[in-house]
């Protein structure tokens, strides 16, 4: 009895100690913790927070001689041609555009890597499996400077190999560069191409570590491979699919900036089909040197991906709680 009123004691004393030091009791207590944090930190207040300070380029005529705080405010005038226009203004198609792919992007990409991780990990050979995850990972150190140039190779009008290899058939060319309807699949099969060998490594990961005694029990009950897979693999591995679909939600709306513009580059007549936000705010900045408008889009895309991470994650916390972000 006497040992456990000292304990008693000792955690109302600490819990006075705490309330009467607040934060720097706390600080002072775990100082060794948070000096390690003290690197990730410095990285998000200097790159993340001090160029928020940027947005208030949206609302001014920004002068290059007189500077971002002389220069005359202008309210929401920088946003109007963004969505002037009706239909056909640029909010529209480029908002389009933007989420369609990366939905594409984001689900078609997760369900192709946790494809390939669950094929790979039934491969019973630790040689080829080794070989095959090599093969698929090295497209993912390929720069998209150089899948610019490869595509460009390839559909190339005049001698790419697509032209060259139908007319040493007999036929005509065909100009893909002036075919809009194609470059969304073009545009999604060399991000898979590049992604997907990269992206099932957390995937193979999560496999490796389920409990191995649970797949010896389904085999003993006479489960197969591919029962194994349906009721085993694929109900583990759901956690991990919607916590890698959320953090991908939070970029929705930027767009691949270096995949679209090196395999589109300046070409005015697939702008329709392929133009993200990202690419709109580097013609905006380089061409039209349009400091104001370019920064409009850029606030538009932060607050239109922040309010869709919080719509999806307050869906997912009434359906499957235990997987949501916050």
């Amino acid at each position: 009895m006497r040992e456990v009123r000292e304990t008693k004691k000792t955690a109302q004393n600490q819990q006075i100690k705490q309330k009467k030091g607040g934060v720097f009791y706390e600080l002072n207590r775990h100082r060794t913790l948070y000096a390690m944090t003290l690197p990730a930190l410095c990285f998000f207040l200097i790159f993340s927070y001090i160029p928020m300070m940027g947005v208030y380029y949206a609302f001014v005529d920004y002068d290059f001689g007189k500077g971002i705080l002389h220069s005359p405010f202008v309210g929401l005038k920088n946003f109007r041609y963004f969505v002037s226009g009706g239909w056909d203004a640029p909010i529209v198609y480029l908002t389009k555009n933007t989420i369609l792919y990366n939905l594409v992007f984001i689900f078609l990409g997760n369900i192709m890597q946790c494809m390939f991780a669950i094929m790979i990990t039934t491969i019973g050979r630790r040689f080829f499996k080794r070989v095959t995850q090599s093969i698929m990972l090295l497209p993912h150190f390929v720069s998209y400077v150089i899948v610019g140039t490869i595509a460009y190779n390839i559909f190339n009008s005049n001698y790419g190999v697509l032209n060259s290899l139908l007319k040493a058939l007999g036929g005509s060319g065909i100009s893909v560069y002036m075919i809009g309807w194609i470059w969304p699949f073009i545009i999604t099969f060399f991000f898979l191409w590049k992604g997907t060998g990269f992206g099932m490594v957390v995937y193979l990961a999560a496999i490796t570590g389920f409990d191995r005694e649970i797949y010896e029990a389904a085999k003993i009950d006479g489960c197969n491979l591919f029962k194994e897979i349906r009721y085993i693999t694929l109900p583990l591995l759901k956690p991990t699919f919607i916590m890698l679909v959320l953090f991908s939600l939070g970029g929705i709306m930027k767009g691949q900036f270096d995949l679209f513009y090196n395999l589109i580059q300046r070409n005015g007549q697939l702008f329709s089909v392929t133009d993200v936000l990202d690419t709109y705010i580097y013609r905006a900045m380089t061409v039209n040197f349009n400091l104001g408008t370019s920064t409009a889009a850029g606030v538009y895309q932060s607050v239109f991906g922040f309010i869709l991470v919080v719509t999806v994650n307050r869906f997912i916390r009434k359906t499957s709680p235990e997987n949501t972000l916050f």
